[in-house]
C-alpha cells in the first residue's frame, strides 16, 4: 500500500496572543522560520466554531533542523476559552506534544531551573525524556530522535509526535495504526509509570502504546518533517473527560494534530472505508494567504481533531514573490535538500 501521509506538518495551539507565544517557541525551541503569518476568516470550520465564522491570526513556524511545526492560532473576534477543569493525563485529546532533541540531558541542563520542567526519566523504551511547560502552561515532552534534516546548532528540532488520551485502545489503534499507517508498535505497557510523576499521574494505572512511523522515501518535505511518534494513553482507574469539552476549535490548548498528506483523494477513501469520514474538506486548493493547499479534518474515535494538508504552494521569499509550487509535481519523492533549505531564508532572528 502506498504511503498516504509523511510526517507531522504542524500542531495547532490556541492562544490569546500569537506573537508573544511564538517568541517563546523561537527562543526556547528554535521554531524561527515562519511558513505563514497572516489573518483570515476560518470559513470552513464553522461546524467546530459554534456555527460562526471566526477570524484568526495564525503563525506556522518551523525549526529547519527538522520536525513538524507549530501553528500558533489566535482568535481576532473572540477571547479563547480556557478549559473549565485541569486536564489530566488520559483525558481525551492531545495532552502534550513531543519535541525532538539531539541530546536530552544537555538540553535539560541548558534550561534554567524552574517548576516548569521535570527531571529526566526513562520511558518504557528506556530512553531519557522530560516534560516541559511552554509560556502558556501547555505540556511538551522532550524526546530523543535520530530523524534530522540539517542540525543547525539547536539541540531541539520541531514536533515529532503527540501524547493523546483515548478511551478505548483497540479503537484508537484501528485509527492511528491501521488507517493512518503509523503502525510500528514500539511498546504496549500497562501499569504505573515513574515518568508520569511530573504530570501527577505516577500512582495511576494506564495502558500506553507508542506507535512509530520512521522516515520513508516519500513526501516532498518528508526528510524535513521526519518520522512520527504517537503515544496513546488510556486511563484504567477513572473515566476520562474530553479536554475540549464544551469548547470550540481555536480555544486555548492543542486544537489539532496535522499530518502532511501525499494523496488526499486516496486518504479520504481509506478513512471513509475504515469508518472515519472527513468532517471538513476544502475540496480544492485553498489559499492560506502566504501558502496554499487542500486541507481536511477527521475525528479520531474520541473526537480528537486530526488535520491533513496536501501542500500546493509555500513561500520562500514573499517580499520577492518567490514561491515553491508543488501542485503539478508528479513524483512523491523528497525534494532536493537545497530546495527544502530555501524555506529557511525567512528565518527570524531575535
Amino acid at each position: 500500500m502506498n504511503n498516504l501521509i509523511s510526517g507531522i506538518q504542524q500542531v495547532g495551539i490556541g492562544v490569546p496572543n500569537a506573537n508573544e507565544v511564538w517568541k517563546w517557541y523561537r527562543k526556547t525551541l528554535g521554531l524561527n522560520v515562519p511558513i505563514f503569518n497572516d489573518e483570515a476568516d476560518a470559513k470552513l470550520m464553522t461546524s467546530y466554531t459554534s456555527g460562526e465564522v471566526r477570524r484568526r491570526h495564525a503563525i506556522m513556524a518551523l525549526n529547519m533542523a527538522g520536525g513538524g511545526g507549530v501553528e500558533i492560532w489566535q482568535y481576532k473576534n473572540r477571547v479563547p476559552v480556557e478549559p473549565s477543569f485541569i486536564p489530566e493525563l488520559g483525558d481525551l485529546g492531545i495532552f502534550a506534544i513531543k519535541i525532538k532533541c539531539l541530546d536530552v540531558p544537555k538540553f535539560y541542563a541548558q534550561l534554567a531551573d524552574s517548576e516548569y520542567k521535570s527531571s529526566p526519566e526513562n520511558s518504557p523504551e528506556q530512553r531519557a525524556n522530560f516534560w516541559l511547560k511552554d509560556c502558556r502552561g501547555n505540556l511538551l515532552q522532550i524526546v530523543p530522535n535520530e530523524s534530522w534534516f540539517r542540525p543547525n546548532g539547536s539541540l531541539t528540532g520541531g514536533v515529532c509526535g503527540a501524547v493523546i488520551g483515548v478511551s478505548n485502545m483497540e479503537k484508537a489503534i484501528q485509527f492511528y495504526a491501521n488507517t493512518l499507517q503509523i503502525d510500528q508498535i514500539v511498546y504496549d505497557k500497562s501499569g504505573k509509570f515513574d515518568d508520569f510523576d511530573f504530570v501527577d499521574a505516577k500512582q495511576q494505572k494506564f495502558r500506553r502504546v507508542l506507535l512509530r512511523k520512521t522516515l520513508g522515501e516519500t513526501g516532498a518535505f518528508g526528510k524535513l518533517l521526519g518520522g512520527i511518534e504517537i503515544e496513546l494513553v488510556q486511563a484504567l482507574d477513572r473515566s476520562p473527560r474530553k479536554i475540549f469539552e464544551d469548547r470550540d476549535w481555536g480555544d486555548a490548548g492543542f486544537i489539532h494534530l496535522c499530518f502532511d498528506a501525499l494523496d488526499m483523494n486516496a486518504l479520504k477513501t481509506r478513512c471513509e472505508a475504515n469508518g472515519f469520514p472527513f468532517t471538513v474538506d476544502s475540496a480544492d486548493s485553498f489559499d492560506m494567504g502566504e501558502a496554499a493547499g487542500r486541507f481536511s479534518y477527521v475525528e479520531d474515535p474520541d473526537g480528537t481533531l486530526i488535520e491533513f494538508v496536501e501542500t500546493h504552494r509555500v513561500p520562500i521569499l514573499k517580499k520577492l514573490g518567490i514561491y515553491l509550487n508543488l501542485k503539478k509535481r508528479k513524483k512523491q519523492t523528497h525534494l532536493p535538500d537545497w530546495m527544502v533549505a530555501t524555506l529557511g531564508w525567512g528565518k527570524v532572528k531575535d
